[in-house]
């Protein structure tokens, strides 16, 4: 060990260790510049992250059909935006016992969706709402 410090400090660099195994591995460098590089990879990768959001469309079982095609136009765009889209079908009151109007609405929408989208959550009822998840494809 004082072998390699004395050797790192003849060339005017660091002895770094890289890990701490039994014996533990060390390598003669420029720590300065060591730390910059792996700054810049850190840099880099954040830089190449992609974001993906998720945007909510709320529904009720009472939505009309042109209402629920403009949402539909909505949730395409979203889509295609690379955004995931979370479908809320919202009961009020005593619509809770007509879950399944909500179903069979939320079954069209999933229909509808079947060749731009993944299904990441199929419905199901949360409380007083029904939720379905949906992610763009990979292309």
């Amino acid at each position: 060990m004082e072998e390699a410090l004395a050797n790192a400090e003849t060339a005017g660099l660091d002895l770094v260790e890289v890990s701490a195994t039994e014996p533990p591995v060390c390598k003669i460098m420029d720590y300065g510049k060591y730390r910059y590089k792996q700054s810049k990879k850190l840099h880099d990768a954040k830089k190449s992250q992609t974001i993906i959001q998720v945007k909510e469309i709320k529904l009720k079982p009472k939505t009309e059909e042109h209402d629920v095609q403009v949402k539909l136009k909505h949730i395409k765009k979203f889509l295609k935006d690379n955004d995931k889209v979370k479908i809320s079908m919202m009961f009020r009151g005593r619509e809770i016992a007509f879950t399944e109007i909500g179903r069979k609405l939320m079954d069209e929408i999933k229909n509808e969706l079947v060749n731009e989208s993944i299904i990441d959550q199929e419905p199901r009822l949360e409380g007083r709402n029904m939720v379905m998840i949906v992610s763009p494809k990979k292309q």
